[in-house]
């Protein structure tokens, strides 16, 4: 069976363009119509001769997310955090992430000078990340600022952030954080500031936070980037501890408390593991929440018979059913909860990208500019430091 078309690449400059990171393209051609039309066999042996061919100047990233026909070339699976950091270490001089492009920002970010960071296709992007634009984050800081509160304030980032809010948060003293060490960095900057203005996913800063103690009414408040001063008075924002940016992922969020309700009832031997970036409703009814590591080792743990419904995206779901038949695993929702963005990563593209490399040509690379990369590195070394 043939691949639909894939996406033309004459308009995947605006991947991305509200970062503000710069997307380079050399010798840019459009994916040639051959490529969509090729068998799966004919693709996948062709991405593996290319891969064979170009040896250890070549790494592949993989991220939990993305599709079984891709990550079977994977040289490193993982969260993007993790991949990023395994695509520093293994020196290789072409990077291949499949992924979205803050992934790949962030690779480019820990990576050499010396290693280029390619993305397959630019239009796959994270729709979280495309929530908070590094203008409507300057702005806002601006209000603060303004209003007298951003002395006081200390910006955090989740990952899934394009490197821009990342730079941001690095010249204003902040840090980056992970689904695993949200607490942690929450605990740093409470050390440091008044409130935390938490970006952008709204979700795990307010599951991570109420799981500290903090009141979901009264020390939490949503900030709106489309309204002055995200919506909030001077005197709110004052007793606030911690503003969540009105972000969200499209995916955790088709999670509702109305799958929890049903699991518990046609399967009440079920335990529900669920990724923080699931609602408030469905975090407080899940009996465990963690990042995708932490749910693959939970699975990983179970012993023999358990049954898990688990909440996060169906690809790394049906990865851990597969990887462990001996378990009933199946997706707490009743659809295909997807990340149709990176599933735009496919094998058409993965073997255009592979076979112009093979062929000596760079095409989608991400080029994050020198100080908007220094100023995202500083925020993620804060986060290290943190331990």
């Amino acid at each position: 069976m043939g691949y639909e078309n894939p996406h033309q690449h004459h308009d995947c400059f605006l991947a991305g363009a509200s970062s503000g990171i710069l997307l380079v393209v050399q010798d840019l051609i459009d994916t040639p119509d051959n490529y969509a039309v090729m068998s799966e066999t004919e693709l996948l042996g062709r991405i593996a001769a290319a891969k064979a061919n170009l040896g250890s100047r070549l790494y592949i990233l993989g991220h939990h997310y993305q599709c079984d026909e891709v990550i079977r070339f994977s040289d490193s699976t993982g969260d993007s955090f993790q991949l990023s950091q395994a695509a520093a270490r293994s020196g290789a001089p072409h990077i291949v992430f499949l992924g979205v492009h803050f992934m790949a920002e962030s690779a480019d970010i820990l990576t050499s000078d010396d290693q280029i960071v390619i993305l397959p296709d630019l239009t796959a992007g994270c729709s979280m990340a495309d929530m908070a634009s590094i203008r409507q984050l300057e702005r806002g800081w601006r209000e603060l600022h303004e209003a007298g509160l951003a002395a006081g304030t200390l910006p955090v980032t989740y990952m899934n952030s394009t490197a821009a809010i990342k730079a941001f948060c690095g010249r204003q003293g902040g840090a980056v954080c992970t689904s695993s060490n949200a607490r942690r960095a929450l605990e740093w900057a409470w050390s440091r500031g008044e409130r935390v203005l938490f970006l952008p996913d709204q979700h795990l800063g307010r599951n991570t936070a109420v799981a500290m103690g903090l009141d979901r009414e009264r020390d939490l408040a949503i900030w709106d980037p489309a309204l002055p001063l995200g919506g909030l008075t001077p005197e709110r924002l004052r007793a606030v501890r911690l503003l969540l940016w009105k972000g969200h992922c499209s995916v955790h969020t088709k999670f509702s408390a109305a799958d929890v309700a049903r699991v518990r009832r046609e399967d009440p031997a079920a335990r529900i593991v669920v990724h923080p970036e699931c609602v408030f409703e469905v975090a407080q009814a899940a009996d465990q929440v963690g990042s995708t590591k932490f749910i693959a080792d939970v699975v990983a743990a179970a012993p023999p018979g358990a049954r898990l419904a688990i909440g996060t995206e169906i690809h790394l779901t049906y990865r851990l059913a597969a990887q462990y038949p001996d378990k009933v695993i199946y997706s707490l929702a009743g659809m295909q909860c997807l990340c149709s963005t990176m599933y735009r990563i496919d094998p058409p593209h993965l073997c255009w990208a592979l076979e112009n490399l093979v062929r000596g040509r760079v095409v989608n690379r991400i080029d994050v500019p020198p100080e908007i990369k220094a100023q995202a590195r500083a925020a993620l070394e804060r986060m290290l430091a943190m331990g």
